[in-house]
């Protein structure tokens, strides 16, 4: 017969897996009678577990919230996920490397043998995100995305010119995590004031469109409490739609993509391409390139940037960015030799 812990153990373990258990199925489920169960659920309540007793003909328990957080129990993966992203948490851009630090160590000091080798084996070395997110600032924001609540708040400037702006009212619906940095959209259905429009890219206010804020930057206002009706998002998926308009699109592909050759090898050049650009490695040295960016200059730009001899493959938007990318890096000296220069360079295939 089990001992009464070990008992207690998977008692607990049962609560937390469905939302509400019968009494006589619990008791089937650990061999003990009835009477045995509502002692151990006695027994539990008193280490400060909530559960509740329903009523009915066989009457049930179910494990609720309480006032303060009791022992957890988790089987080994759970307890190997729990550890693995307290280890990253300085990667994810919100302040609370302190606080995961600590709460790693705990859990460390009660992990199994078995569990803690498997933790260990793992060396995380994880950079802290950069500007780090007040973890009041994420909840006060994440808590008005949830209950669909307008949300006022301050918003930096993203050239730090310090200028005193009017507090933004938005209706925000999702919280995204991307590349170490937190992410608020939100529908602004208001008129941009006169500072607001003279600001561009993320920091930019449209009056009644999609807005995407970075949470660093903001500075909730005190809650509203005043209720909005969820828009339905373009695609309805949240973390697309943010992904296309990072990338200047309608669709998480890049509005722009084009090909080049770039006297480089494959292993030189892939540490620095996106997951969604492809190459093929040639002869002598030589890689075919292809990939993306929000604008034909910008992706002239982007293969210019390895800093090697490279042949432009196309299309002609590509080859035409190229060229005013080049006319602008050279200069007004003798610009009509240079122009002739770099269309000659071009329409020969070469850059």
């Amino acid at each position: 017969m089990p001992s009464p812990s070990s008992r207690m153990l998977a008692l607990l373990s049962l609560l937390q897996v469905r939302r509400e258990w019968a009494g006589d199925v619990l008791a089937d489920r650990l061999e003990v009678s009835p009477r045995t169960v509502r002692r151990d659920i006695d027994r539990l309540r008193e280490l400060g577990y909530t559960i509740e007793a329903t009523r009915g003909p066989a009457g049930g328990y179910r494990l609720s919230s309480g006032a303060e957080l009791p022992p957890l129990l988790f089987d080994d993966d759970q307890a190997v996920a729990v550890a693995l992203a307290l280890a990253v948490a300085p990667a994810s851009g919100a302040d609370i490397a302190e606080a995961a630090a600590r709460a790693l160590a705990t859990m460390r000091q009660v992990m199994p043998s078995r569990i803690r080798h498997r933790v260990e084996a793992i060396d995380v070395l994880a950079t802290h995100g950069d500007p780090a997110v007040s973890p009041e600032v994420l909840v006060a924001v994440s808590e008005a995305a949830s209950a669909h609540e307008i949300l006022r708040f301050d918003y930096a400037s993203a050239w730090g010119d310090g200028e005193a702006a009017p507090p933004l009212r938005v209706e925000p619906h999702a919280v995204i995590a991307a590349n170490g940095r937190w992410y608020l959209l939100a529908w602004n259905p208001s008129t941009p004031s006169p500072e607001q429009q003279g600001r561009s890219g993320d920091d930019s206010v449209a009056a009644g469109d999609w807005r995407t804020y970075r949470i660093d930057r903001m500075r909730p206002r005190a809650p509203t409490r005043l209720p909005f009706t969820p828009r339905p998002i373009p695609g309805r998926d949240p973390v697309a739609f943010v992904a296309a308009r990072f990338r200047g699109s309608t669709s998480t592909a890049w509005p722009c993509v084009g090909t080049a050759v770039l006297h480089l090898s494959a292993r030189e050049i892939a540490p620095y391409l996106d997951s969604d650009s492809a190459i093929e490695e040639q002869d002598e040295g030589c890689t075919t390139v292809t990939m993306g960016s929000w604008s034909w200059r910008a992706l002239a730009a982007r293969f210019a940037g390895f800093d090697a001899d490279l042949s432009i493959v196309g299309p002609q938007q590509l080859k035409d960015a190229a060229i005013e990318v080049g006319e602008r890096l050279i200069g007004p000296t003798d610009p009509d030799r240079r122009k002739r220069a770099l269309r000659g360079g071009v329409d020969q295939g070469t850059l």
